[in-house]
């Protein structure tokens, strides 16, 4: 296979996120939230590794024919935000007026975020919340908190998005990657399990996946925070 064909595979690879996200909505309308959830976390797996494809084939010059961003930007609003804020709402996790506020601020914010052309730093970070309410939403599901607490934390990601506050990619941002990456892959492995025990999961794998995210949300704060006060 040549250097053009491996890159039209990889655009292929990233266009089957499309057919995941279907049928993960098809699991999501019949309310089935694990079967949901493991369609996602393929999705998930196929988004982390389509990047580094993507560059180690430079899709751009060797298949410029579809536009490699946009197809991901589309497949991720599906998978990062719309059927998880579907979820969300039709599972019952916030009642009454607080699950129609939580799917209006996550997917109105979130295409204005995804189309924010400064979206991402220097360092391959993210600017504000990336939008990541696939991941956010199953750890409401694994944990089943309060609905006041899963509507304050919404709220606060929502607001998040648009503050100079930075969040890691796990896979692109060099610093502290070697924890980072690792993390992610545990993370991953934990929403597995916990899609898989449709969502009623052991208590250390509750406890990891709290911890887990609470790493993910704010090691680009901390990063942040060291470099302002190394200056």
């Amino acid at each position: 296979m040549n250097i053009r064909s491996k890159a039209l595979a990889v655009h292929f690879l990233t266009a089957t996120g499309a057919v995941f996200a279907m049928l993960a909505l098809l699991a999501a309308v019949q309310n089935e939230w694990g079967i949901m959830y493991l369609w996602l976390v393929v999705a998930f797996v196929v988004d982390g590794i389509d990047g580094p494809l993507a560059r180690r084939y430079d899709v751009k010059a060797n298949a410029p024919g579809y536009d490699g961003v946009l197809m991901d930007l589309i497949i991720d609003y599906l998978t990062y935000v719309f059927i998880p804020a579907y979820a969300l709402f039709s599972s019952g996790l916030l009642p009454g007026w607080t699950g129609w506020f939580a799917i209006i601020v996550i997917t109105f914010a979130s295409v204005v975020y995804f189309a924010d052309t400064r979206m991402k730093t220097k360092d391959n970070s993210f600017q504000g919340f990336p939008g990541c309410w696939n991941m956010a939403v199953l750890v409401f599901f694994a944990v089943e908190p309060a609905w006041g607490t899963i509507l304050v934390i919404t709220a606060l990601l929502a607001v998040a998005m648009f503050l100079p506050l930075k969040f890691v990619h796990p896979v692109r941002t060099k610093r502290w990657r070697a924890l980072t990456l690792p993390i992610a892959l545990v993370w991953t492995i934990l929403a597995i399990a916990a899609a898989w025990q449709d969502f009623a999961p052991w208590r250390p794998v509750e406890l990891a996946l709290i911890v887990t995210s609470i790493y993910l949300i704010f090691a680009g704060i901390a990063q942040q925070a060291t470099e302002r006060s190394q200056l």
